[in-house]
């Protein structure tokens, strides 16, 4: 394996809260990382790359992505879901269980993870499913498909499972650790919705969900979190409520963390407009109020992680009228840019918070040693341009999918080089693999 030295780059590491960002060097070997400090001389580094006005950083860590297969590989493949993570500088990615057939046992667990290791570009990781088949009435082998590698367990059937089942579950993973990730939302409330419950749904005479479809799951599973304390996820956050509701719970002590999407933080329910399918995701894109409420949430770390949500279609599911459209965005390969403009550019946030919410705390999260730089670490690393501006353009996408309401966009900031376990993987914006 080739010696690397990345030089006179700005390393941005919020895992090392002593020094968390600043100029230096780091010397890569044998995959690992093994020398930071500034003005390092290493003449015989078999490459050599020059980061000098951009920012060094633990490879990104996507802790939601669909990844398709096994079952619908015309939308997207293990290996193109990784060739697009690795262009958007993610070098981790988690997959969702609801693929055809269900990720519910180690059979599944083992089939992605294998195949993540075949493609050989990005981290695949995966997580399993809470209930067989993702129906909602019956527990899942959590324990086998822990024992397989799976790294959460997701209640993605939030809607269907009842109050009961989930109790057991968490009181079934509370013995061994296991961290629960929930899709809240509650199908009574739904009623068969399509986007959010407001103005723009009544002008286009769609029917809506309430924020409180989300909220009232929120404020349920936190109540029997105070029974059953077991670490436990809220994932892809939609509403001012669930944000304030897990401040809360947050700070009387449960264990629980949150994040959100990329489009939730950026869009509301306007972008729906002239019935936009591209828009079309669930959980719904909010108010402007909501909006406002998640930044906010993001900036005091009430919500811990950025993802996004990576949910590939083909065109002729969203070229349908909109009741009818998948729900989903492709994010991969814009998820930092998008973050980066919103949080850094716009709304000041500082490089170590932010990155803190793409490295460290997802990795933590999903128990992974990735999202952090430190000398003996594995060298996951990804080198970002802050300056570089550029427009969104699906057709250039890797990923199979192009279904985004970002198309024709302006964003800043675009990994230039990208290495996973030491090999370089993107080098001048360039897939290498």
């Amino acid at each position: 394996m080739k010696t690397i030295l990345i030089q006179n780059g700005q390393v941005v590491n919020p895992a090392n809260k002593r020094n968390s960002v600043r100029v230096a060097d780091i010397f890569i070997r044998d995959g690992k990382i093994a020398k930071i400090k500034a003005n390092l001389d290493r003449p015989g580094a078999d490459i050599v790359l020059n980061a000098k006005g951009k920012l060094v950083t633990a490879g990104l860590v996507d802790m939601h992505v669909h990844l398709r297969e096994p079952g619908r590989e015309d939308k997207e493949t293990i290996a193109t879901a990784s060739r697009a993570a690795a262009l958007g500088g993610i070098t981790t990615i988690l997959g969702m269980p609801n693929t055809n057939p269900t990720i519910d046992n180690q059979t599944t667990v083992k089939f992605v993870l294998e195949k993540g290791r075949e493609a050989g570009i990005v981290n695949v990781l995966t997580a399993g499913s809470l209930t067989k088949k993702m129906e909602g009435h019956e527990l899942a082998e959590i324990w086998e498909m822990r024992e397989a590698g799976a790294s959460m367990i997701i209640d993605d059937c939030a809607e269907t499972s009842g109050m009961g089942l989930r109790k057991l579950a968490l009181e079934y993973c509370q013995t061994f650790g296991m961290p629960i990730l929930t899709h809240p939302e509650d199908a009574d409330l739904k009623d068969g919705a399509v986007m959010n419950e407001g103005w723009m749904a009544t002008q286009l005479g769609l029917p809506g969900s309430p924020t409180t479809t989300e909220a009232l799951v929120v404020a349920r599973t936190i109540e029997l979190l105070r029974e059953t304390p077991t670490p436990y996820h809220f994932t892809h956050v939609s509403t001012g409520r669930s944000v304030e509701l897990i401040r809360a719970a947050k700070k009387s002590g449960l264990p629980i963390t949150a994040d959100t999407t990329a489009h939730h933080l950026l869009l509301t329910d306007a972008a729906c407009a002239n019935y936009c399918t591209a828009a079309k995701v669930d959980p719904p894109l909010r108010s402007e109020a909501d909006r406002q409420q998640l930044i906010a949430g993001i900036l005091d770390s009430t919500l811990d992680a950025l993802i996004s949500d990576h949910a590939p279609h083909l065109l002729v599911e969203k070229f349908v009228p909109f009741a009818e459209a998948a729900v989903g965005i492709t994010g991969l390969e814009t998820l930092f840019a998008l973050t980066f403009s919103e949080l850094v550019k716009k709304h000041k946030m500082s490089l170590e918070d932010f990155f803190a919410k793409l490295t460290i705390n997802p990795a933590k999260i999903i128990r992974s040693d990735r999202g952090r730089i430190e000398e003996g670490a594995i060298a996951d690393l990804s080198i970002f341009d802050p300056n570089m501006e550029w427009i969104i353009d699906k057709n250039k996408f890797a990923s199979k999918g192009r279904n985004t309401p970002f198309h024709g966009r302006k964003v800043f900031g675009k990994a230039t080089d990208v290495l996973v376990g030491g090999a370089l993987m993107v080098r001048k914006g360039e897939l290498q693999k």
